[in-house]
């Protein structure tokens, strides 16, 4: 886990990370959702921005299994990565994680999960729900 401070923009993503909450902005000029964190929306250009908290539910839309990973990671190899689209109308990438004797594909529900990554920092995974 990198000793840096998050930037002003993600801090509270972090600290909802922290808290097992799965956290997005939202402008209340044009109501549509941004992830990733940021200070002015990519949609409006409005800086009338809130944070909210996501229900973690969502689908898979699109995803790849890793087979070759830098050494850091060869240990985890198989693994699936994925572009999730969560319910609440922002997508986000993150690791498929406890699908075994599962077909994880397109159009998969999903839900957030937190764990430590390799470096022991708290991260959001997702599982597959049926």
């Amino acid at each position: 886990m990198s000793d840096e401070l998050p930037d002003p923009d993600s801090s509270h993503y972090w600290e909802g990370i922290s808290n097992s909450e799965l956290r997005y902005q939202l402008c209340n000029s044009c109501k549509k959702s941004i992830f990733y964190p940021r200070s002015i929306c990519p949609t409006c250009g409005g800086n009338d921005i809130s944070w909210q908290v996501s229900s973690g539910l969502g689908e898979i839309y699109a995803c790849s299994t890793i087979y070759r990973a830098p050494p850091k990671y060869k240990d985890k190899v198989p693994y699936i990565v994925a572009l999730i689209d969560l319910n609440e109308g922002f997508r986000m990438m993150s690791e498929i994680i406890d699908f075994e004797g599962q077909v994880v594909s397109v159009g998969k529900r999903v839900q957030v999960t937190f764990r430590d990554d390799i470096d022991g920092k708290p991260t959001p995974y997702f599982t597959t729900i049926d």
